[in-house]
C-alpha cells in the first residue's frame, strides 16, 4: 500500500520495505525539490546527484559553467542508474551527508 506523499508525481509499481522510502515506509518530505542527473551510483542506498547551472560573471557580462552536487537516499522500489534524470525531495537528515530522498525518475 502506497501513501500520499503530497507532490503531484506517480507511485512506484514496486513494494519494499525500506523504512526510508517516503511511499512505503515513514519518512516524510517537506521543502525544496532538486532536479538532476546521476552522476554516482556506486554507494549502497545512496546516489550522488549533479545539476548544472549557469553562474553570471558581471565583470565579464558573460555565463559560466556552474554545478550543484548532494547525495540523494535511494529507495528500494526505485530503480536508477547512472545518467538517469530524477527528482528528489527534501527531508530529514538520514545521515551525515544525505538530506533528500529520491521519489521519481523522469525520462
Amino acid at each position: 500500500m502506497t501513501k500520499n506523499i503530497g507532490l503531484q508525481i506517480k507511485a512506484p509499481k514496486n513494494e519494499c520495505s525500506d523504512m526510508h522510502c517516503p511511499f512505503h515506509g515513514n519518512l516524510p518530505v517537506r521543502g525544496k525539490l532538486f532536479d538532476g542527473k546521476v552522476s554516482s551510483a556506486k554507494a549502497k542506498q545512496t546516489v550522488t546527484l549533479e545539476k548544472e547551472n549557469p553562474v553570471y560573471i558581471s565583470k565579464f557580462r558573460r555565463y559560466a559553467r556552474g554545478k550543484s552536487m548532494i547525495h540523494a537516499h535511494l529507495p528500494a522500489c526505485i530503480i536508477t542508474k547512472e545518467g538517469d534524470h530524477v527528482l528528489a525531495a527534501e527531508c530529514r537528515p538520514i545521515s551525515k551527508s544525505v538530506f533528500f530522498v529520491v521519489v521519481e525518475v523522469r525520462k
